[in-house]
């Protein structure tokens, strides 16, 4: 079943994908408020990404409310009551929500069940409350899904894939990880070094260092570079940095305050055909097309 309500210059859909797992997406680019509202059982988990703008979750009729500021994530789970969806978008804001049974989570889990708090046997009847960073690597795919152009008898598939993949980097988070199974991130001075590691990459991504040379600069040795970086993150260095880079062009090009080639500059791509190749191979569509769809 999908609902698709266009709103001057934005759009809200509500699409669901199958039995127990749907989607409500809003690209909306006016400075006007929008209201998206669903009756949604107790037994659904909630995913509520912003990707640009600001969202309010609002709840008793309004009485009270959560902001969701751009580049973050509310997650709400409470089998005790209903939770309404009852979303605004203050103007020029896109999200992505994602509204998926606990039976369904569970079984997408199984036996890694415990690795989630909500899904233990000892939390399954407690509510839960989260609000998170949107990392670069989610970031790419909420882009995907509310920006592609395939034929509409693969959209529902493309798009159940993306939420899937979504979910799982949701749950990635290895700086979670008991710290029993990873000594390494014991010592409280090398997860500095590491976190110390990313800002580097991300301060110098049009120039960054090698990994010999950013071990050095952090004064960790290369293995455990490479092993804390992938433990905290959940990706190599530049891995991440790219998806980090991709979507910082990606903002630049939203703003129109740069054309392509000084996107592609800016995050350290001289060539501007190897830019747009990257930003295709991350986004499904050139830089060009991309900037098109936003007007």
């Amino acid at each position: 079943m999908e609902l698709e309500k266009n709103i001057a210059e934005g759009s809200s859909h509500f699409i669901e994908l199958e039995s127990g797992l749907l989607l409500i997406g809003i690209q909306h680019d006016l400075n006007e408020n929008i209201c998206v509202k669903h009756d949604i059982g107790s037994d659904f988990i909630q995913f509520h990404f912003c990707v640009k703008g600001n969202l309010k979750f609002n709840f008793n009729e309004g009485r009270y409310a959560l902001n969701i500021k751009e580049d973050q994530s509310l997650l709400l789970y409470n089998p005790q009551r209903k939770l309404p969806i009852n979303l605004e978008s203050e103007g020029q804001t896109w999200s992505v929500s994602i509204l998926i049974s606990i039976k369904k989570l569970h079984t997408l889990f199984s036996a890694e069940a415990n690795y989630i708090d909500f899904l233990t046997d000892d939390n399954k009847d407690k509510k839960y409350y989260n609000e998170r960073q949107i990392t670069p690597a989610m970031a790419v795919v909420l882009t995907q899904v509310l920006n592609f152009n395939l034929h509409p008898s693969i959209k529902t598939i493309y798009l159940k894939g993306k939420i899937y993949e979504l979910i799982g980097l949701y749950f990635n988070r290895p700086e979670e990880a008991d710290i029993e199974q990873c000594p390494f991130l014991d010592d409280e001075d090398n997860v500095k070094k590491i976190k110390l590691a990313k800002e580097v990459v991300i301060q110098r991504m049009a120039e960054p260092p090698s990994l010999n040379a950013l071990a050095d600069e952090v004064g960790l040795s290369l293995k455990k570079l490479k092993e804390g970086f992938k433990e905290i993150y959940g990706d190599t260095v530049f891995s991440f940095l790219f998806d980090y880079k991709m979507d910082y062009a990606r903002k630049l090009l939203e703003k129109g305050q740069h054309n392509v080639n000084e996107a592609g500059l800016a995050v350290g791509y001289s060539t501007a055909s190897h830019f747009i190749a990257a930003f295709k191979k991350k986004f499904g569509t050139t830089p060009k097309k991309y900037i098109q769809s936003e007007k």
